[in-house]
This record gives C-alpha cells, structure tokens and sequence, in this order.
C-alpha cells in the first residue's frame, strides 16, 4: 500500500474521523491513484481533519497539498496528487456517496491502520 496512503489514514484515525476507507483507482482514471474518504461528526471537526492531515504532513514529511477546497462546505477535498483526501460530514457522506461511484475501485485493508481493527 502506498505510504502516504498510511500516513493519511493514521492521521485521520487519531482524530476520530469516522468509516475511513480508502480506495485505490489508478486503473480507472487519470485524476489520483488513491481516495481516501472519511467523515467528521460536524463541520468543525471536518475542518479540524483537513488542519491536522495539512499540518502534519508538511511538518514530518515537508508535503503539501495541490490544493483544497470546500473548506465552507460539509465535503473537503485535498489534493495530494497521488492521493486525494475527501473529508465529509454524514449527510455530505450519503449525498455524494463516492464508494457507490467508485465501486470498480479496489477498497483497500487498512484494517491495521486504524483503532477499530
């Protein structure tokens, strides 16, 4: 597995996100090689993910996103290039629902990389 995949996902497990997945894509598109996808139990704590992943990474890795956006909104998207972090609120989650769009995608095991393993 990729290891910014790891590292995000760690990230996010320590903040409590909730239904972590992630999700390889490489095969099915040119946008990213990886999602990972989580939710938040409120828009604070969805911008707290976003500040914790950004910080962290630059800080112990000096990495930065590409971009992020929705930072105003229940789903934030950050662009790592390689690997694309959606972080959203519940409702925002079931909305969009991007494990049903992306099901030809591989859901990978990251079982072992989070507390409720």
């Amino acid at each position: 597995m990729n290891e910014l995949v790891n590292k995000i996902v760690r990230i996010l497990d320590e903040k409590k996100a909730e239904d972590i997945v992630a999700i390889r894509i490489d095969e099915l598109t040119i946008l990213s090689d990886y999602f990972i996808i989580a939710t938040g139990t409120s828009n604070t704590h969805v911008h707290a993910l976003a500040d914790e992943v950004e910080d962290r990474l630059k800080k112990q890795d000096n990495v930065v996103p590409a971009a992020v956006e929705g930072r105003a909104t229940g789903w934030v998207l950050m662009d790592y290039g390689e690997v694309m972090v959606h972080l959203f609120t519940r409702d925002a989650r079931e909305y969009y629902n991007l494990e049903r769009l992306w099901t030809d995608g591989a859901q990978l095991d990251i079982s072992e990389l989070t507390s409720e393993n």
